[in-house]
């Protein structure tokens, strides 16, 4: 049961970090029926600026709290991974909106090497510890653990999901987003401003990736310029899983894809002696894909859309 415990824990946080990275990728295809390919290089960029932010601190402001450190990187990080998702938008995506669905597609996967490219000239390409902040002694949980870092994981991934089916639902920007998804020639007749709003929902993706990879770095203690590729594609994964274009199927489809990953790597590793450990947890969340788009190709909570004459 502690084994267990602790599986479901780590899946918890795992899930929490691939739900974050997730509404981004759910919020822009919602919008624009775009998947945005490049977003797991925006988070990655989000948490090398974090880690530059706080080497320049530690040098220039010796002393600084941990919490306060982490926080003043973490807006820093967001508002550069927003100003570069504003950019993609505005230059890579916005100029083929109207073209065949593959050149933004070929495009998205273009931007994410071009941004990997530019990361490791800037910040070359070797692993960089990513110093420890906040408080590092765990706490125990019916025998197992959680540090202070992933119980802030949980807690700003429940928190985001408030804020933003709260922005979705309640607010006018919510209401122009839901009429530039549902038809953007009719909602600009009604006085919407459609490419105002994609941008607006490139830039809450971009925060929610930043703040996603400040958490994945502060939480795993390493960054590189390749760190996004994988959680960027997992998180993918997590969205179709929900249902793509849902925000709630994103947080639901990212826990479930944590949970799966987390708990099938600790007990189907121990079945088969290790030949399926930790090693090899990677695969999990692709046969749960497979699985997910032959039985339920609109994910858990997405719905069946006929297509318009």
């Amino acid at each position: 049961m502690d084994i267990l415990l602790q599986q479901i824990i780590n899946g918890l946080v795992l899930g929490s970090m691939y739900a974050l990275i997730a509404l981004g990728y759910t919020m822009v295809y919602g919008i624009i029926n775009l998947i945005n390919f490049a977003h797991g290089e925006v988070l990655m960029v989000g948490a090398m600026t974090s880690w530059t932010i706080i080497g320049y601190m530690r040098d220039a402001m010796p002393g600084t709290p941990g919490w306060l450190v982490l926080l003043i990187s973490l807006i820093i990080a967001c508002v550069v991974a927003a100003a570069l998702n504003f950019v993609i938008e505005k230059v890579a995506y916005r100029p083929l909106r109207n073209a065949p669905k593959l050149a933004p597609l070929i495009t998205a996967v273009g931007m994410s090497l071009l941004l990997q490219t530019l990361a490791m000239i800037i910040w070359k390409p070797n692993y960089k510890p990513y110093p420890t902040l906040l408080p590092s002694a765990p706490l125990s949980i019916g025998g197992a653990v959680i540090t202070p870092t992933q119980i802030l994981i949980l807690g700003f991934t429940a928190v985001s999901l408030a804020v933003l089916m709260w922005v979705v639902n309640y607010t006018r920007l919510g209401r122009a987003m839901r009429a530039t998804s549902e038809n953007p020639g009719v909602a600009a007749l009604m006085g919407v401003k459609p490419d105002q709003v994609i941008s607006a929902t490139f830039v809450i993706g971009a925060v929610l990736a930043a703040i996603a990879g400040v958490m994945y770095a502060s939480n795993y203690g390493t960054v590189q310029h390749t760190m996004g590729f994988l959680p960027g594609l997992k998180a993918f994964t997590a969205a179709v899983f929900g249902g793509i274009g849902n925000l709630a199927g994103a947080v639901v489809g990212g826990i479930l894809l944590g949970l799966i990953e987390s708990i099938g790597a600790g007990y189907i590793g121990q079945v088969t002696g290790g030949f399926l450990g930790s090693n090899y947890s990677d695969i999990f969340a692709f046969i749960v894909l497979i699985g997910m788009l032959t039985l339920r190709p609109s994910g858990l909570l997405g719905e069946r859309v006929a297509d318009r004459s």
